[in-house]
């Protein structure tokens, strides 16, 4: 989810691709498996699937294999030949206007991707002042709009170093309490205490209950998403034809990790029914502490994965949206006002208009009875809009594999087209199931949830940039100040 680099409209020469690879430090493949992992995996959306008990190593194992290997395979190609991010890919391998639908989603997500993930801020903050709080609907609004105008404020003042406050939340963040919670969870059942969740062969498979009981899956589309940025680093490996499909075994296989079991250490230890979709890795924490008389522990472990959260939340915050900038300023995609920048070369302008998109959002979290629901809301219409920027990018790399079968890259996948078969079928159904409401929508008016979702994937997704696109003028395009 960061910024694509600016667009080159020519692929890069031969000699300029080995300039590239040799510029640079190498990486080993493991290396690289690490910042992958790191920048996919996370204990938040452990709670999604832990209402699954034992049936979320199912639920997580059947999207790494139709989209995240797809997703890492395919992007791999595509980086290690042509540079210019997600915007030149499809611009090069379908048209310029895809290649913008394809940016602008990749921006358009963050606008519902950071309510949904301050939602979680909020309910997990709610555990450190008072646990009650984690479902009051005024409070996670007031939360999401005092962090993230904070973090409008910092990034606007450029500040450097918060990538390195975002790597090491992955260690305080989510490796640390993630040991810890599935450790205490063995413990809490090796003293023969029952799991909440029964673990027997029998429940290895989710039980049907209709479309419906399926659309969490949605949401670990979007739990694995952000792989293609990794591939950037392809062109840093010895021997990437190698080297690159180890690291992303590597890293689906620490990814699987983190997110099942912290999963499965939770539905041992909260009831399914009991279980809140934002405030579920505190609930489990809780828990466990209590049975160890730790619960004084518990705040300790809110801060840390509230400061790995925020971490993440500055070094993402204007990276989509200084890439569709820098792009717009090319082609002339967006109006002179969202183009500017601040003395500190952050496009401050775009960040504020986003900001109040994001308020009223965030006010709705007030409105809506069940907080746990417009969590899910707002993490569906991310998920919807991301992946139309998937269809593309899936669509874009047959066609230059087809269009440019000898231009060099440093790495090739195999089995393209049938891995972006896959990837586009995956993505396709993934959109296509999150409009039908879940089981865990308690609101009672699926009407109104398919309104919402629709809106918001449909309307920002595809209406938005379609608008932006018809109105273009030629007084837009500012490419010599991109560099300013």
């Amino acid at each position: 989810m960061s910024a694509p680099d600016i667009p080159a409209d020519q692929p890069p020469t031969t000699a300029s691709a080995r300039a590239r690879v040799t510029a640079g430090p190498w990486i080993s493949w493991i290396a690289l498996a690490l910042m992958t992992t790191s920048s996919v995996a996370s204990l938040r959306p452990s709670p999604t699937m832990a209402v699954y008990g034992l049936a979320c190593v199912f639920l997580y194992l059947v999207p790494a294999l139709v989209f995240l290997l797809p997703t890492s395979l395919v992007s791999a190609e595509l980086a290690s030949g042509w540079e210019g991010g997600v915007y030149n890919w499809v611009a090069l391998g379908i048209s310029k206007p895809m290649g913008f639908l394809a940016v602008w989603c990749q921006f358009a997500m963050t606008i519902f991707y950071y309510p949904s993930l301050l939602g979680y801020v909020a309910s997990t903050l709610a555990y450190v002042i008072n646990p009650a709080l984690a479902s009051n609907g005024v409070w996670t609004a007031a939360v999401i709009m005092v962090t993230y105008w904070s973090g409008v404020y910092i990034s606007s003042r450029g500040t450097k170093g918060v990538a390195g406050l975002a790597s090491g939340g992955l260690i305080i963040g989510t490796l640390v309490p993630g040991a810890l919670l599935v450790i205490l969870g063995m413990v809490f059942l090796g003293q023969g205490n029952p799991s909440a969740a029964p673990m027997t062969a029998d429940n290895l498979l989710p039980a049907w209950a209709g479309l419906a009981s399926l659309v969490l899956i949605v949401n670990n589309f979007l739990s694995y998403s952000g792989m293609e940025m990794n591939a950037v680093h392809v062109s840093s490996l010895r021997k990437p034809a190698k080297e690159f499909p180890r690291a992303m075994f590597l890293a689906m296989a620490l990814v699987l990790m983190i997110f099942i079991l912290p999963a499965l250490a939770i539905s041992w230890v909260v009831p399914a029914e009991q279980l809140s979709l934002t405030a579920g890795v505190m609930q489990a924490f809780d828990a466990v502490f209590a049975q160890f008389g730790w619960q004084w522990l518990t705040p300790v472990i809110g801060i840390m994965l509230v400061t790995a959260s925020l971490g993440g939340m500055l070094t993402w915050l204007a990276g989509p949206s200084k890439g569709l900038v820098l792009i717009s300023r090319q082609e002339g995609y967006l109006p002179p006002f969202l183009q500017r920048v601040n003395k500190h070369g952050v496009q401050q302008n775009i960040l504020v208009t986003q900001g109040l998109i994001t308020t009223v959002i965030a006010l709705l979290y007030a409105f809506i009875p069940d907080v746990s629901s417009a969590y899910w809301i707002f993490s569906v219409i991310t998920t919807q809009v991301y992946l139309i920027m998937y269809l593309l990018m899936f669509v874009a790399a047959v066609r230059l594999r087809r269009k440019a079968p000898d231009h060099p890259r440093g790495y090739r996948a195999p089995m393209l087209v049938g891995l972006c078969g896959v990837g586009f079928a995956a993505s396709l159904a993934a959109l296509l199931i999150g409009f039908i409401p879940p089981s865990q929508f308690s609101s009672g008016n699926a009407g109104a949830y398919v309104l919402i979702v629709a809106g918001g994937a449909l309307g920002l997704g595809l209406l938005v940039p379609f608008l932006f696109y018809r109105s273009r003028k030629p007084s837009w395009k500012q490419p010599e100040e991109s560099a300013s």
